[in-house]
């Protein structure tokens, strides 16, 4: 579990917004490179991973030939072209995602999150997330509980892994269950059942 550690919230696509177009020619000197370092080298402006999002999303083009392979070796005088969506607005939306919750009172939502649901959204991850659950479940009075995109979220598990969550409704519990997983001063406990030898 990654108890303070968060994923930056990137832009991700807007479809209903027309992308800007960023354009180069590859240089003999850039000819052998790799296609993502390449192109994060000619548009500084977009992280490596950006870029990586990008060519995978199919709005990368050699030549006006889409270009998915982000370890392709570019070659002097191609032509590439990107298509950059604009940033999605940074607040989550609340989604009808079933919970399976465990407990609720006033401060505290504590659910059993299953394996392949991400916490948070994140780039190439804008919906379907638990905070999206959440919204849904707690209202907008959520939205205004600790940082934006993630409401009332104090620690996280990764997508993959399934477990118990703690979702804090009030600023009193975000803080003083954030300053209890900062300072390590929380306890777990964990039961495990195992089956055959």
């Amino acid at each position: 579990m990654e108890d303070d550690e968060f994923a930056d919230l990137e832009a991700i696509d807007a479809p209903d917004v027309a992308p800007s177009l960023q354009e180069v020619v590859v240089s003999p000197e850039a000819a052998g490179e790799r296609l993502d370092k390449f192109l994060s080298e000619a548009f500084p402006a977009l992280s490596r991973s950006r870029i990586k999002h990008l060519i995978e999303a199919a709005r990368v083009y050699r030549d006006g030939v889409k270009e998915m392979n982000v370890s392709a070796k570019v070659k002097a005088g191609t032509h590439y072209r990107i298509e950059v969506p604009p940033p999605e607005p940074a607040e989550p939306q609340a989604e009808n995602i079933p919970l399976s919750i465990l407990y609720e009172d006033a401060h505290v939502l504590v659910v059993d999150k299953p394996a392949g649901l991400s916490v948070h959204p994140a780039p190439g991850n804008w919906k379907g997330t638990l905070v999206n659950a959440v919204l849904w479940h707690a209202g907008d009075s959520l939205k205004v509980v600790g940082a934006t995109g993630r409401p009332g979220i104090v620690h996280r598990l990764d997508m993959d892994t399934s477990g118990v969550m703690v979702v804090c409704k009030s600023e009193f519990a975000l803080a003083s269950l954030g300053r209890q997983f900062q300072d390590r001063t929380i306890s777990r406990r964990y039961r495990a059942f195992g089956v055959g030898q």
